[in-house]
């Protein structure tokens, strides 16, 4: 029987191409947490400036982040936060009275209306995501603090914590009951920080092991793991 023939070793531009993308690789692996959290807060970050800009003689450039973020969300004023306004939400009766809206029950309308200088203007996410990625974002932050010591949520204790959301979001879809911006911030920011509480250290175990096998081929790493036992010198 013949024996599978060994291939040679990489050399040349293949082996520096290699070791190239293994380092990236290991430097993703154990930066991963810092990514994510600067993502998710610069997402967070661009809707909360579309008023600013509105407001600060920018209006051009603040149309254009309502535009872009308007797929991810319904953007209704009625369920955004407002800034540079006597008030930091307004329910639709409220919006009517004040004749921003002129009466109109139109849902393209609402979501078209960005605001003006009498009430201020929204933000380009509506309550309830920007308490939902504001959680992922600050759960990101306090994760980075205690991700040695931290265990997964369960599923499900994960499912009981989305269920305040669901039950909120839903009954609201189907036209059962008008939440608030209280119901909307809490359920969200809850759901958030349980996202992160169950899917981080997942993500951390995973990542450490790519850490390991990336830095088993290129070398750049004598730390131990977290949570190796003292004296286990196993690149990390």
């Amino acid at each position: 029987m013949e024996r599978p023939t060994q291939q040679p070793p990489l050399s040349g531009w293949k082996r520096d191409l290699v070791l190239f993308l293994d380092r990236q690789i290991y430097y993703f692996a154990r930066h991963w947490l810092a990514v994510f959290n600067a993502l998710i807060g610069i997402y967070v970050l661009i809707p909360i400036l579309a008023p600013v800009l509105m407001s600060s003689g920018l209006p051009y450039v603040g149309r254009l982040i309502y535009t872009v973020y308007r797929p991810a969300c319904h953007q209704l004023p009625e369920r955004s936060f407002f800034l540079f306004g006597p008030q930091t939400s307004y329910s639709l009766d409220e919006l009517w009275a004040m004749g921003e809206l002129s009466g109109t029950e139109d849902i393209f309308a609402r979501q078209r209306f960005l605001g003006s200088v009498e009430v201020g203007f929204k933000m380009a996410l509506c309550e309830r995501d920007v308490a939902l990625y504001g959680g992922l974002l600050v759960g990101g932050l306090v994760f980075g603090l205690i991700r040695r010591w931290l265990r997964p949520l369960s599923l499900l204790c994960y499912g009981i914590c989305a269920l305040p959301m669901a039950i909120d979001g839903g009954t609201q879809l189907f036209l059962l009951r008008e939440s608030n911006w209280i119901l909307r911030t809490l359920t969200g920011g809850l759901l958030g920080l349980a996202s992160v509480w169950m899917l981080y250290p997942r993500l951390e175990e995973a990542f450490v092991e790519i850490r390991v096998q990336a830095n088993e081929r290129v070398g750049l790493d004598r730390s131990p793991v977290v949570g190796q036992a003292p004296g286990d010198q196993s690149p990390g």
